[in-house]
């Protein structure tokens, strides 16, 4: 019950700065306020959302997550990063999976519990991480993407972070973080500043979510135990 009390308070203060942020944001943007668009507010909107309910190991997180990505795609594609473009259609497949596994992809069919990822199953992703980030920038080199190597190096590891995070895995938010910290410099190098905002956001949600993530995993044992 203490737990519950001492983290009231932090819910409600999101939802205080989420309603009231977002009413602001979309007006300043139908009424030409500042030069963003209703896509960029959007995509901030369930961003936001997206990641907060993932710190909370929320369901809901999936389907708003699927729409962030739509909103996300016609953004990229108006940017020209085409490896963000792919990777939100990637996403929104995932988005679909991981909203399966997390009600059915634990013993018996039963809800997914937070785990640790093995030793050989890192060293499986960083290898992954490591060619397929030099394949991508080759072809993006090819295609004339504003930034292959960083737009690269995102979408993989954005990928990576994904997967693991559909399978409950706790090491997610070290990428996510590690991503986030690339992407706030990537978007301010576009002008996307309010995405940028949003993903320092981002960076300090998914620092949060790894606390919540750890203290979920040791209830998880504690109950077995």
């Amino acid at each position: 019950m203490r737990s519950k009390l001492r983290f009231a308070p932090k819910k409600l203060l999101f939802w205080m700065a989420f309603i009231i942020g977002s009413i602001a944001l979309l007006l300043t943007s139908l009424f030409k306020i500042v030069p963003i668009s209703l896509t960029e507010d959007l995509g901030f909107i369930t961003g936001a959302l997206t990641v907060w309910w993932t710190v909370e190991e929320n369901i809901w997180n999936w389907p708003v997550g699927i729409a962030n990505s739509i909103f996300f795609i016609i953004l990229f594609m108006q940017a020209r990063l085409f490896a963000d473009t792919a990777l939100q259609v990637v996403y929104v497949i995932l988005g679909f999976l991981g909203w399966y596994w997390w009600l059915k992809g634990g013993k018996n069919k039963t809800e997914l519990k937070v785990s640790k990822a093995s030793l050989k199953e890192i060293i499986v992703l960083v290898f992954i991480t490591i060619i397929c980030t030099y394949f991508m920038t080759n072809y993006l080199v090819s295609i004339k993407d504003a930034v292959p190597f960083w737009d690269a190096l995102t979408t993989v590891m954005s990928l990576v972070a994904q997967y693991m995070l559909t399978k409950k895995l706790l090491q997610n938010w070290y990428i996510w973080i590690s991503a986030d910290i690339i992407y706030i410099a990537l978007y301010a190098y576009k002008n996307l500043y309010l995405t940028g905002i949003l993903y320092f956001i981002f960076m300090l949600m998914c620092i949060e979510g790894y606390r919540q993530w750890k203290k979920s995993m040791r209830a998880s044992i504690e109950n077995v135990t």
